[in-house]
């Protein structure tokens, strides 16, 4: 399995950014998919996930209402519609991936990981 993250880069505060993850090598519609983010020097913090079959979906506190996940299964993708960023939510956002669930779907154990894209929010 294979994760591709885009779509990061600079905004300013109260604006909005789209990530993209998408996920080959395996049968996409089968993997429960998550967003992680990380400062430097911080512990890999939950953002969102949603299930294989994108019936329902989790969030961390401090995005709800915020921040949207959802899944493309025709185009392998899942996604992360950032909108009202604040200067706390700069950090590192990788994508995961575990077959139908994870263990626990707030903590960084999922199999599969994608390199990091970077979303900074000036204040």
């Amino acid at each position: 399995v294979q994760l591709q993250a885009s779509g990061g880069g600079l905004v300013q505060a109260g604006g909005s950014l789209r990530l993209s993850c998408t996920l080959s090598g395996r049968t996409f519609s089968s993997y429960a998919l998550a967003w992680f983010r990380q400062d430097p020097g911080k512990e890999r913090e939950f953002v969102a996930a949603i299930t294989y079959n994108g019936a329902s979906t989790y969030y961390t506190d401090s995005v709800k209402g915020r921040f949207t996940i959802s899944r493309d299964n025709a185009k392998n993708t899942v996604y992360l519609q950032m909108n009202s960023l604040k200067p706390e939510d700069t950090a590192v956002y990788y994508c995961a991936a575990d077959l139908l669930r994870p263990k626990n779907w707030y903590e960084p154990q999922y199999d599969y990981w994608g390199q990091g894209t970077q979303v900074t929010v000036s204040s």
